[in-house]
C-alpha cells in the first residue's frame, strides 16, 4: 500500500522487452537506499516489485496485465517516472490510500498556470468518472491529488486538478503536457461502496426482485 506522497524522481536507465512482459531498470537513490529483493515500489503509481537492487537502481518485471492498464507500455530509457516505497505502519499518512493498482489510463487535456498553481485538466475513460467526486482524492501517475471538479464534455468525461509549486517541483506532473498519457487509480473505498450498495439500490428499483417477488408485489 501506498500513500500517493512522491519520494523522488528516478530515470529509467534500461528497458528489456520479454514474451507478454518487460523488465525495467529505474535509477533512485532515495527508494534504492534500503531496498531488497520482493519489496514494492511504486512507479508512476504502478506497483511493482523488486527483483534487483544494484548501483543505486532496481530492476522490476512487469507484466502484460499492467502494460495493457497503464502507461507504462511506452516506458522509454531516459524517462523520468515517480517513486515511491510501500507506506510504513506508524508512520505520517499524508496522502489517501493508493494500491498501486492502475485502473486505467487518462490524457492532460489542458493546463493553466497561475502564480502560486497550475490548474490541470484530465480526461478520462466514462467507466472510471463515476468514482470521482468534488474534493474526493484521485492518484495521478502516482500522486495523490484533491479532485476539483468533474465535469463532461463533447470530448467526455473530465476532472480537474490544482498542482501547487511543491507537487510541480518534486514529481514529473510539472513537465507533462497536453496529450502525454497518464496513469490514474481511483479511490479504492468508492470502489467497494459501490460494490457493496448495488444489491441494496438494484433491489429498491421498480419492478426488481425482491425476495422472489417484484418491488410492486411486496408493496
Amino acid at each position: 500500500m501506498f500513500t500517493g506522497i512522491v519520494e523522488e524522481r528516478g530515470e529509467v536507465v534500461a528497458v528489456q522487452d520479454l514474451p507478454d512482459a518487460a523488465r525495467i531498470t529505474v535509477a533512485g537513490a532515495l527508494v534504492t537506499g534500503d531496498a531488497r529483493q520482493g519489496d514494492s515500489i511504486a512507479v508512476n503509481g504502478v506497483c511493482l516489485t523488486v527483483v534487483d537492487v544494484s548501483g543505486g537502481a532496481f530492476t522490476a518485471d512487469v507484466m502484460r496485465e499492467t502494460l495493457v492498464r497503464s502507461s507504462l507500455d511506452k516506458v522509454a530509457v531516459g524517462d523520468q517516472v515517480n517513486l515511491e516505497r510501500a507506506a510504513e505502519v506508524g508512520k505520517r499518512f499524508g496522502g489517501h490510500i493508493v494500491q498501486g493498482h492502475v485502473d486505467g489510463t487518462g490524457v492532460i487535456l489542458s493546463r493553466r498556470p497561475s502564480e502560486h498553481w497550475d490548474l490541470v485538466r484530465v480526461g478520462l475513460p466514462a467507466q472510471l468518472a463515476r468514482y470521482l467526486v468534488e474534493k474526493g482524492s484521485i492518484t495521478v501517475d502516482g500522486v495523490s491529488l484533491t479532485v476539483v471538479e468533474v465535469s463532461d464534455s463533447q470530448r467526455g468525461a473530465e476532472f480537474t486538478v490544482s498542482l501547487i509549486p511543491e507537487t510541480l517541483r518534486a514529481t514529473t506532473l510539472g513537465t507533462r503536457q497536453p496529450g502525454d498519457r497518464v496513469n490514474l487509480e481511483v479511490d479504492v473505498v468508492a470502489k467497494y461502496v459501490e460494490r457493496l450498495a448495488a444489491p441494496h439500490l438494484s433491489a429498491a428499483r421498480p419492478g426488481s426482485a425482491h425476495n422472489g417477488r417484484t418491488s410492486e408485489e411486496a408493496s
